[in-house]
């Protein structure tokens, strides 16, 4: 084991960049059950990888070499594995599945079955999987039903449920990502098409409407034009919901095919359309690596090196699939010999299940890429002209034409994935655009032997792993080129720059894009490396025209024209079977015509699925206008019975069932018990007034379960929730609230601490300020029931 002082010094001398060390420390490296690194270095991580690959390797026939799989791999240069195999592969302190992104079965209409996907999707993400789930499957609003309720909520409060279930897998520093899709001729799709009127609600997923060809060629029909405009109004307004264009991404599907792997959603970021319990493991080509002579007159792109990696690099997704069933038969064995009932646990076990037969059956991979911008900036080609979209054009048809070549050899040398059948895939237009590009003996080897994987390709978010890596992400242009960053410093360094309320020093210094530090050695003559001298070491005046005479000359996110990036992923998606992942960043002026036009274009161009935001779209939502003076306010009249939520916290050691009586679905009074008290209910309740200052729990089938709560409580924490219950009735801003719990101290510290930690999940994200960032001093906000600093990344579970 390693002290995080020493794992911190390699970190950084391993990336020269505290802001990746971070990254790497907190996200990937190993580490044991109680926290302890067992990872000293990043390339330990990278020889974990490798190890584990080369293992399954040697199960088959004309292995690649422990050697082979290092190199590709090391430095984070070439191919870098995607955030879940990176965590997941050789890890066995957490049982955590290696897919980074699943799609459940659409709910059976009813109670039972929308709580089964329910527990579904929770499974998933306690695992490490974002989940998909489309939700056409769910009855209308006002359809007859025949329980107590004789008519049908529609399908927007199950969306809310299955949210409120993500948000809380989501605390605690779990993980949890949803998409909620719905076919745009539901009944209730223009209800879906507002859901996000309201940022409290649905505030755990994603939304998207799946829109037929059909549709978008009668727009100027009555009900589909109220329906775009309705559409386009939204994703004007609030940036959802995202369009997936559905004939579009099932016509070119090869997966689509098959019986049983016919697509009905998409993964939380869009990238991998999916059939019922199929999944993906992700990474991601590092383009810029095959530039030889960066920046300079003789730079080339080295496509005989490249294309000799795809191949290698497609291997080992395939290898990561029988990685991943590893997996999924100890997460099968766990299940089996935990001490739950049979009937409690048969869901979850009868899931993965599911998962591993979907596994098995197609052996879908999501082989990706990264660091497009910087490949094309690295030749001297601006970003989306006509130099660079060629460019993209060349390099992805190589990468499909040799992925695919490289899928025929596996099935020749491992076997074809079972449900292959050259006669029900020979007319799919993917196919034969990929085998179209291939020479003859190929094509015989593919109507011979078949191929590996159902499906390849993809191009997902990269995030953290281009950090990693030190490029841009995916296809999409470079974020910033240069940003301020802080860092603590000693009372005596001569670099401080201001003090903080707490005594401390702080330096500000200017981080600057890697590759464009790369640059700036060749244009000083330097040796094309990474030495000095360095852009950051430069006053802003010279940077900035440093950053006119570079490449990178207006090319970042916010200066890219929506409709040239457009271009560039039309002519990107016909290499790429399943999709790709793109927000199109527009200015605040833009107008709601603007938007529906760039949305027809890109049905128009072929896209599978657009997504924008407009600058300021959702603050101008979240504004609330200021009190200019001292107001008083009248609390809403309160009814007999409030729905409540009632949730489990743990606080400084102690168990707590804290109630939350909601009116209009937002906090209205708050009740609190010590222990544990079996006989509450998992998650809902009634909060029943007796008289004055007596309130009763009651079950959602009538039952008392708790006479009186308050005889529960001391009469100091009884004082206490009648107080934020009355600021609450009385609308203080509820973050405020919480910000004031988190100060308590003395005896009713835990008390505080269990009401605060509850109440903060009713927040929208980034609306709590916390402590200052323990990294660099920044002011950190609530996301997702963690702290997180905006400025350097950093982040702390409470």
């Amino acid at each position: 084991m390693y002290k995080r002082v020493d794992v911190e010094k390699a970190a950084l001398d391993y990336f020269n960049d505290s802001l990746v060390a971070n990254v790497w420390m907190d996200k990937y490296a190993l580490k044991s059950g109680e926290g302890e690194y067992v990872e000293l270095s990043p390339d330990d991580t990278i020889k974990r990888m490798a190890k584990e690959l080369s293992r399954i390797e040697n199960k088959y026939k004309n292995p690649i070499s422990y050697e082979v799989i290092y190199d590709l791999m090391k430095g984070f240069n070439k191919f870098v594995l995607g955030g879940s195999p990176l965590f997941g592969i050789g890890n066995d302190y957490t049982l955590s599945t290696l897919g980074s992104c699943f799609v459940v079965d659409s709910p059976i209409d009813s109670y039972g079955g929308i709580f089964k996907t329910d527990q579904e999707l929770a499974q998933l993400m306690k695992r490490r999987g974002g989940v998909g789930i489309d939700l056409s499957s769910i009855r209308n609003r006002g359809s007859r039903v025949t329980n107590a309720a004789s008519s049908s909520t529609g399908v927007v409060p199950f969306a809310g449920r299955f949210s409120n279930t993500t948000r809380e897998v989501a605390q605690e520093g779990r993980r949890g990502a949803l998409m909620l899709s719905l076919d745009i001729e539901h009944p209730d799709s223009e209800e879906f098409i507002s859901a996000k009127d309201d940022l409290n609600k649905i505030t755990g997923a994603n939304i998207s409407v799946r829109i037929s060809d059909e549709f978008m060629k009668h727009l100027e029909a009555d009900r589909n034009l109220k329906l775009w405009n309705k559409l386009i109004h939204q994703a004007w307004k609030s940036a959802e919901p995202g369009v997936l264009f559905w004939d579009r991404i099932i016509e070119n599907s090869p997966a689509d095919c098959y019986e049983g792997f016919n697509t009905v959603s998409t993964n939380p970021c869009s990238e991998l359309p999916l059939c019922p319990y199929d999944s993906c493991r992700l990474a991601a080509i590092n383009f810029y690596a095959y530039v030889k002579n960066p920046f300079t007159v003789d730079a080339i792109f080295d496509y005989d090196e490249f294309i000799g990696d795809v191949h290698v690099a497609q291997r080992m997704m395939d290898n990561i699939i029988d990685l991943e069933e590893e997996k999924i038969i100890k997460i099968r064995n766990k299940i089996t010999s935990d001490p739950e009932p049979e009937k409690i646990k048969s869901v979850e076990r009868d899931l993965w299940y599911q998962i591993q037969n979907k596994l098995m059956m197609g052996r879908r991979t999501g082989l990706g890429q990264m660091g497009l911008a910087d490949a094309g900036a690295a030749l001297g080609l601006k970003y989306a002209s006509d130099e660079f979209i060629k460019f993209a054009d060349t390099v992805n048809d190589v990468m499909s034409a040799h992925s695919y070549m490289e899928s025929v050899t596996l099935a020749k040398e491992r076997g074809a994935f079972p449900m292959w059948n050259l006669y029900k895939e020979i007319n799919n237009k993917y196919l034969q655009r990929v085998f179209s590009r291939l020479a003859e003996e190929h094509i015989v080897e593919y109507h011979q032997y078949g191929r590996r994987n159902i499906a390849n390709l993809t191009i997902a978010p990269t995030g953290s792993i281009s950090m990693l890596a030190g490029v841009s992400s995916g296809i999409e242009p470079v974020f910033a080129l240069s940003y301020t960053r802080k860092r603590k410093v000693s009372a005596d360094n001569p670099n401080k720059k201001f003090q903080d309320k707490q005594g401390d020093w702080w330096e500000e210094y200017t981080v600057v894009h890697p590759k464009l530090n790369y640059w700036f050695n060749a244009f000083a003559g330097n040796e094309p490396k990474d030495v000095e001298p360095w852009l950051d070491e430069f006053p802003k005046d010279i940077l900035d025209k440093a950053i006119k005479r570079s490449p990178y000359k207006n090319s970042t996110a916010h200066e890219i024209d929506p409709y040239t990036k457009l271009r560039l992923q039309s002519i990107i998606q016909p290499y790429i079977d399943h999709s790709i992942s793109v927000t199109y960043n527009l200015p605040k002026e833009t107008t709601e015509e603007q938007v529906a036009k760039l949305y027809y274009t890109a049905w128009e161009s072929g896209l599978k699925g657009m997504t924008v935001y407009r600058d300021g779209c959702r603050e101008g939502i979240l504004s609330v206008k200021k009190a200019t003076k001292f107001d008083k306010h009248d609390a809403p009249k309160r009814p007999k019975d409030l729905i409540c939520d009632i949730h489990n916290i743990m606080a400084k050691g102690r168990p707590w069932k804290v109630f939350i009586g909601l009116m209009d679905e937002m906090p209205y009074e708050v009740f609190a018990v010590n222990g544990t008290m079996d006989r509450i209910p998992i998650d809902k309740g009634v909060l029943r007034r007796i008289q004055s200052g007596r309130y009763d729990l009651i079950s959602l089938t009538g039952e008392t379960v708790i006479e009186d709560i308050t005889h529960n409580m001391t009469q100091e924490e009884e004082a206490f929730t009648r107080t934020i219950s009355w600021a609450l009735r009385h609308g203080a801003k509820l973050s405020f609230g919480v910000e004031q719990l988190n100060k308590a101290e003395g005896d009713i510290t835990s008390f505080a601490k269990a009401i605060a930690r509850t109440l903060k999940k009713y927040c929208k994200d980034g609306e709590i300020k916390g402590a200052a960032c323990p990294n660099c001093g920044t002011i950190m906000v609530s996301e997702g029931g963690c702290w997180i600093c905006k400025q350097c990344g950093g982040s702390k579970c409470d």
